[in-house]
């Protein structure tokens, strides 16, 4: 048995390092030419349900119960590329259009991929205009919020963005007629 000292220790990932890739069919493969500053709402919640038995006060059983899902906000600084505003009108006009987003966590170099969160048909659900200050000269700062139905997250392959992604972790927690609409597989 190996000793704490003869270990390596793996270090954690860092944050600051990701790329967002979004693909909307129909509107472009890969919108979002600008790359954004934060990221937050990466998250899944299952309701557990809570069971009695009769008789049995010492004890609850627990249960897997429905999957939700957070909304992801992304903030970036307002370039000459509308796509992000091209898209919710899109939505807005077509109800049923869906797109595919991977949140890629990069490693220190910039290249290798650490991870990939793996976000299923999204919706836009609020686009933020920059606030607008005459008296400070910060950058105009948009922000967007996406709605999606599936979370997964994939480990890396090591090569860049856009790259492959590994195999899936876990195991489904939830389908339909339709197809899975939510897991963490």
């Amino acid at each position: 048995m190996a000793g704490p000292a003869s270990e390596t220790v793996t270090p954690p990932f860092t944050g600051f390092n990701f790329a967002v890739e979004i693909a909307v069919p129909g509107v472009s493969q890969r919108i979002c030419h600008a790359a954004f500053s934060d990221c937050d709402g990466l998250e899944m919640t299952m309701e557990v349900k809570t069971l009695r038995e009769g008789g049995n006060n010492g004890r609850q059983i627990r249960l897997a119960g429905p999957m939700s899902f957070g909304l992801v906000t992304l903030k970036r600084g307002m370039t000459r590329s509308f796509d992000l505003w091209n898209w919710m009108a899109r939505a807005v006009a077509e109800p049923g259009l869906r797109a595919d987003a991977e949140i890629v966590l990069l490693a220190a170099d910039g290249q290798s991929v650490h991870a990939r969160f793996v976000l299923s048909r999204c919706l836009p659900a609020k686009l933020k205009a920059p606030s607008l200050n005459a008296r400070e000269g910060g950058v105009a700062i948009e922000e967007l919020q996406l709605a999606y139905e599936a979370l997964e997250l994939k480990p890396g392959s090591g090569g860049g963005v856009g790259a492959g992604a590994g195999l899936s972790v876990g195991a489904s927690l939830g389908a339909s007629a339709g197809g899975s609409f939510g897991g963490f597989a």
